[in-house]
This record gives C-alpha cells, structure tokens and sequence, in this order.
C-alpha cells in the first residue's frame, strides 16, 4: 500500500498516512479538526536495483561494437575477453 504524505493548510500539521489507491482522501485535520487536510505532492519512494538499471537512465553510454574482422581495440583480439 502507498503512503501518503498529508497536510492541514490551516494550522500546518503533518502527517504520513498508508491508505489503498482506492481510498477517499482525508479531508479533516486530526490536529485542529479543519477540512482543510489534503495530499501534498512528493517523490516516488523507490529504486530500481540490480544487474541492468541505473541511478541515472543510461549514465554510461553503450559499448561499441566490434566488427566480425576485428580491431587493434577490440577486448576480443587483445586477450582480455
């Protein structure tokens, strides 16, 4: 279940709530009792890990392609495959 992040326009309280997507929205404050209670807009809370993602989409550029005759750059002539 998501989090989310909730806060009182009216006396500025806090508070982070988990409730399915399909929830109603909170409306009324628990600290002043106000409807002034809505979501704030905040950063998705997770990363993708692992062999095949990275921090940034794409950080490093692809490593060239060698041709089938091969080149003096090569890993696969040079011995370090």
């Amino acid at each position: 279940m998501p989090i989310y992040e909730y806060r009182c326009s009216s006396c500025g309280a806090q508070k982070d709530v988990m409730q399915k997507i399909g929830d109603p929205v909170l409306t009324t404050c628990p600290g002043c009792g106000e409807e002034a209670f809505g979501k704030q807009l905040t950063a998705a809370g997770f990363q993708l890990k692992g062999n095949g993602y990275y921090a940034t989409d794409f950080k490093n550029p692809p490593p060239p392609k060698c041709e089938p005759s091969g080149c003096a750059s090569c890993p696969a002539m040079s011995g370090n495959a």
